[in-house]
């Protein structure tokens, strides 16, 4: 009762990155909250999820293994979360905001009559008072995410109705592993009990998946371009020093609405949170948006012609003038000097 649960996302065995995230996250959490922290594996053959999650603090581990589960679709998945929330009455629930955690949370959510906060960036727990009724809601969770494009930040509140469900952005949390050898409770059901024949009416015959030409999230060094770059020829300069010493291109969200990006390269609220070694961001403003992307790299070189610009204020080092100017010297000596 009243414990921390978060789904784990799974792909041939393997817990996904984001459920990692929210399971370091969910153990902060339930410290705070003096609670236990469980998580919940859907799925087939899954003996090695025991293995994977312990590390990240969970006491206790909800299997759920048939066949039948796997790959994911939605009405066993939700008819099982449904369910064993019913039964356990956790007082969060997380789930990442993945394609599947997009389509699982809402349905959740709708049959809980519990409400959702989608697509957030920052979880805290806190109070609020309600002067209206003269009342006190201690130990809330804060549920965090822009809103209105991006162009403020929303802080989201579930006085009433439990579980508080969120789903979270991929690469806004730290992975961070509690202890190698950690140990928990693995609780095994029979699926038959929470399953009914009606909920595997769809079944997946087939699977084409192509992965992403780019690792933005897994880079040590990302070259990043903003509206400044200029335009999409100039980008091309971008890439070459990436190519040059072995990062990844990002860009900004004003870059990539200009046409000067792909989508999948965005880094921001609005994008991709990364935390490199080293970020070089060129001809980038900092608007907060795209700061709280990318704020958590070990080193930040700002390249920009506005000595004002407000990226300036985090850079650890600061070149004043054009990327037309500044890059080709930077390739020419990388390349110089690079063995």
């Amino acid at each position: 009762m009243n414990n921390i649960y978060v789904y784990c996302e799974i792909e041939d065995g393997i817990v996904a990155d984001v459920s990692l995230e929210l399971l370091t996250k969910g153990r902060s959490l339930a410290t705070m909250l003096d609670c236990k922290l469980e998580a919940v594996a859907i799925g087939h053959s899954l003996d090695g999820i025991g293995a994977q999650v312990f590390p990240y603090g969970v006491d206790t581990l909800h299997l759920f293994d048939d066949a039948r589960l796997a790959p994911y679709t939605s009405l066993p998945h939700t008819a099982i979360l449904v369910k064993l929330f019913g039964e356990e009455k956790p007082q969060i629930a997380l789930i990442g905001a993945t394609s599947i955690g997009r389509d699982l949370g809402p349905r959740v959510s709708s049959a809980l009559g519990s409400g959702l906060t989608a697509d957030c960036t920052s979880l805290e727990i806190g109070d609020h008072e309600e002067k209206k009724e003269n009342k006190v809601y201690k130990n809330l969770l804060y549920q965090i995410r822009p809103a209105f494009g991006g162009n403020i930040v929303a802080t989201i509140i579930n006085p009433d109705c439990r579980p508080q469900m969120a789903t979270v952005r991929e690469g806004v949390m730290k992975k961070e592993i509690l202890n190698p050898s950690g140990k928990g409770e693995i609780k095994r059901y029979d699926v038959n009990r929470y399953v009914s024949d009606t909920d595997f009416v769809v079944s997946v015959i087939d699977r084409q998946m192509e992965k992403s030409k780019t690792n933005i999230k897994g880079s040590p060094i990302i070259v990043a371009g903003g509206y400044g770059v200029g335009s999409k020829e100039n980008f091309q300069l971008l890439h070459e020093l990436a190519a040059v010493i072995g990062g990844e291109v990002g860009a900004s969200r004003a870059a990539v609405d200009a046409g000067f990006a792909e989508h999948e390269r965005q880094i921001g609220q609005t994008g991709v949170t990364v935390r490199p070694k080293l970020y070089i961001a060129c001809g980038i403003s900092g608007q907060i948006q795209h700061i709280a992307g990318m704020q958590e790299s070990s080193i930040i070189i700002s390249i920009n012609n506005d000595t004002n610009a407000p990226i300036n204020t985090i850079a650890d080092y600061i070149i004043t003038g054009t990327v037309e100017d500044v890059l080709p010297k930077m390739i020419r000596f990388y390349k110089k000097n690079t063995k």
